[in-house]
């Protein structure tokens, strides 16, 4: 049987692998690339120039970007689920942690490949073990070993036993008894033995037996369903309440998730079992949303559907009904319903190897760099890990309150100063407060200069209370340069505060959102939210007019670094009314993740003066700054983190994504220029790693929070199935097959909620950026049709990996 193919091992998608795509990708440079670079990381290791946890750490990053192959097996639905799978009589046998793997082959393996089976052997991809694909035995084939899931493990477990007997080696990895396993694929000079007509040779010979057995694994599978549509419709009428089960046919399950699950999704958010009365109208509109995901097909939906009690003749009315309705987008409910089936059918997935990297779900943040910053990883240091990502991005505004004058020239040749902005959203009880500590380490020295600036003031405030109203009255003091301001202070004592300041920033931290609304200017007035904005905004003015000799009149630039916190309810309730007047791609958004129920409490370190000592020489560096800085490699970053976002833009088709990455783009180059200057103009690769990270959690947050909202303000409507409802994004083109047709990718935006008028422009947008090429002639189904019956057919290419 054929094996598998996949991009990545995050990736869910697996095709057939073909002689042409393995040669492809065993002769590709960006393959080649990523080994060597692993290669050269362990020479540095074994000459201790670097640790063997920065070794792992590397080798586990450039290990998700290598392609893979699945040899046990290839996918009925093309996703890598262990139910689907349809074993291909090849297995693995590997050995790992071994200095030598080349020798270990010369010594136990080389000329006897024949005996042996074996069809490939290479180097893997950390040099350190050796991978073997060999076929199975036809008598370990026998159909009875697949009548369940627990026994078709044995049969892998069998065959490498049976390699490690033939080998004398009883060190082998038995961990690969999955069928969904990975295996990396490594350049040409890995391998030391290729037998392509074998690898890519029918296995077991009887196609008989191998039938008979994807039958019984087909049985045994979990979502195992029912009669396939043709034969439904001839059955008798199903009287129950359950939806008839879907079968494994391809047709009878969406993206590889049953109808039926999808189904009892759809249920519970619409309000539970439809009662007595209601069953009529909420089948008719249950049909009218699977419309979106079957095709439109009246017998699939006759098929799948829950009966209720109606009558067969009563569902085909209502079926049909549904289905001749006019055609719109996906419905919110549907799509979300798909969502939740296909993440409760990922949840008990076991398709990742054993050395890690499962794939982060859209409604997971991306994971905090193992490797930090030093600045970073002090200031984390004695923060509990599920708190860490917080505090990573909110202790910024106030290591940047310390620079004066210091501005950054960002890629568009816009001179920008660090403001910089946190808002941390988390639930009730999730431990906001574990950013206080950090920020007062932080803040020390400027609460210690503002202290005797507030000793002076009040002074001066005493002196003139104490004389007459007619009497001399000594003028305000100067160079009362008071940063930190109070949550409540009036529109007045801020502008105040800004113009006394002399250029440096203001900063403050407030414990709840709507403390800001004291700078609101009035009952009505919106005010705070134009300071959030101007905050941002180079060469801003902002002031206020007084006609009394005793009221505030200045001009002032903002310089405003602050932090806040709040429940993610309230925080997208406070942010609703300026959804697109630019507050939010202003800040820096982050949060806590919900903790298990009954989980143990977070235990912090001890913020000693061992830490206070340790943090000095950064906020030193940050003092003693001044004018242009000039940071070369956070330039560059910036500019591939741009292209990056972009890239996303194009391949999600996201408008709101790439409004909010054109400012959540600065914050990340403000966020670097910081590190570099507080690393004493030093620039290391683990900040580039950081920024990124930063960059993307950032608008992470901000399409999970605010996504959906931001929609519906822009189209107008407020009514979900008007347009796309994303609260995460997607990657289309992830969700097309190697060759897609025209239709194909209307039907990819339509079940993401997008429209299909943007197809073409879509794919033209992809062509132009060489994500994919228009074919002229369909490689395979379409060989000797005449080109006025051929479909529009685009294949993709490398960039778009």
């Amino acid at each position: 049987m054929s094996f598998g193919i996949s991009n990545n091992v995050r990736s869910r998608v697996v095709r057939t692998c073909t002689p042409e795509l393995f040669r492809g990708v065993i002769d590709s440079p960006l393959v080649a690339g990523i080994c060597a670079e692993i290669e050269d990381a362990l020479e540095a290791t074994r000459r201790g120039e670097m640790s063997k946890e920065d070794f792992d750490t590397l080798k586990a990053e450039r290990k998700k970007m290598l392609p893979v192959i699945t040899p046990h097996a290839t996918f009925k639905n093309g996703r890598r689920l262990n139910a689907d799978a349809v074993p291909s009589g090849l297995s693995m046998y590997d050995v790992d942690h071994i200095t030598d793997p080349r020798g270990y082959y010369k010594a136990h393996v080389e000329g006897r490949e024949k005996e042996l089976g074996v069809v490939l052997a290479h180097v893997t991809p950390s040099t350190e073990g050796l991978r073997l694909l060999f076929v199975i035995e036809n008598g370990e084939l026998k159909i009875e070993n697949y009548k369940d899931k627990n026994t078709t493990g044995s049969v892998l477990a069998e065959a490498q036993r049976r390699m490690s007997e033939q080998l004398g080696d009883a060190n082998y990895d038995g961990a690969v008894k999955d069928l969904a396993r990975c295996s990396f694929l490594v350049p040409r000079d890995y391998i030391l033995y290729l037998d392509e007509k074998a690898l890519f040779a029918e296995y077991p010979a009887n196609g008989t037996q191998m039938t008979q057995i994807e039958q019984m694994t087909t049985d045994q599978n979990p979502r195992k369903s029912a009669p396939s549509v043709s034969s439904a419709c001839h059955e008798e009428t199903n009287q129950n309440n359950e939806p008839a089960d879907p079968s494994t046919d391809n047709s009878q399950s969406f993206k590889g998730v049953p109808y039926k699950n999808i189904i009892a999704e759809w249920i519970r958010l619409t309000g539970g079992e439809p009662q007595k009365g209601e069953r009529n109208t909420r089948l008719h509109r249950l049909a009218s949303h699977l419309r979106y995901i079957t095709d439109n097909d009246e017998n699939l939906l006759f098929a799948i559907m829950p009966r209720y009690d109606l009558t067969e003749e009563e569902m085909r009315g209502l079926i049909h009904s549904a289905c001749t309705a006019k055609f719109c987008s996906t419905p919110k409910e549907m799509r979300e319903a798909v969502r939740l089936a296909m993440n409760n059918e990922e949840s008990i997935m076991n398709n990742c190897p054993a050395d890690g990297n499962n794939n982060t779900s859209l409604n997971t943040p991306p994971a905090l760099p193992k490797k930090l910053p030093g600045l970073i990883k002090l200031l984390l240091s004695r923060t509990p890990d599920i708190y860490q990502p917080a505090v990573a991005h909110a202790v910024f505004p106030a290591l940047a309150a310390h620079l004066h004058k210091v501005r950054f020239r960002y890629i568009d040749n816009v001179l920008h100063e660090a403001t910089l902005m946190n808002v941390l959203m988390a639930g009730t009880g999730a431990g906001k407060d574990c950013i206080s500590e950090p920020i007062n380490r932080i803040m020390a020295d400027i609460r210690l200069r503002d202290e005797e600036n507030l000793r002076r003031e009040r002074e001066w405030k005493n002196e003139v209370n104490s004389k007459g109203a007619n009497k001399d009255k000594r003028a305000r003091p100067e160079g009362l340069v008071i940063q930190e301001i109070d949550a409540d202070m009036t529109n007045p004592a801020f502008v105040m505060r800004t113009a006394e300041a002399n250029g440096h920033f203001l900063y403050t931290k407030l414990n709840e959102i709507d403390q800001f609304d004291a700078l609101r200017g009035g009952t009505r007035g919106q005010q705070q939210f134009q300071i959030m904005c101007l905050s941002f905004d180079p060469g801003n003015r902002y002031g206020q007019t007084r006609v009394g000799t005793q009221s505030v009149t200045e001009k002032v630039t903002i310089r405003f670094n602050w932090n806040a916190a709040t429940t993610i309810l309230k925080g997208k309730r406070y942010f609703s009314r300026v959804l697109t007047d630019g507050p939010i791609s202003r800040i820096n958004f982050c949060t806590i993740p919900e903790r298990e129920i009954g989980a143990d409490m977070p235990v912090y370190g001890e913020y000693d003066a061992a830490f206070d000592e340790e943090l000095r020489p950064s906020i030193e560096n940050l003092c003693r700054a001044v004018g242009e800085v000039d940071c070369p490699e956070a330039f560059r970053l910036a500019k591939k983190l741009k292209e990056e976002c972009a890239d996303f833009a194009r391949l999600s088709q996201s408008r709101i994504y790439e409004n909010l990455s054109f400012r959540a783009n600065v914050i990340a180059y403000l966020k670097a220029c910081v590190l570099y200057v507080a690393n004493g103009r030093k620039w290391d690769k683990t900040m580039e790693d950081f920024v990124r990270w930063s960059l993307k959690y950032d608008l992470w947050c901000k399409m999970e929070f605010f996504g959906t909202d931001i929609e519906e303000a822009m189209s107008g409507s407020g009514m979900a199935s008007d347009r796309q409802k994303r609260r995460g994004r997607t990657n289309l083109l992830e969700l097309l097959p190697e060759e897609f047709t025209l239709a194909d990718a209307v039907r990819v935006r339509q079940s993401q909620g997008m429209d299909a008028e943007g197809a073409r422009n879509m794919l033209w947008q992809w062509t132009h950026r060489h994500y994919i090429t228009k074919l002229t002639i369909n490689e395979n189904d379409l060989k000797g049709a005449s080109t006025s019956t051929r479909p529009e057919t685009y294949k993709k290419t490398e960039k778009w990996k």
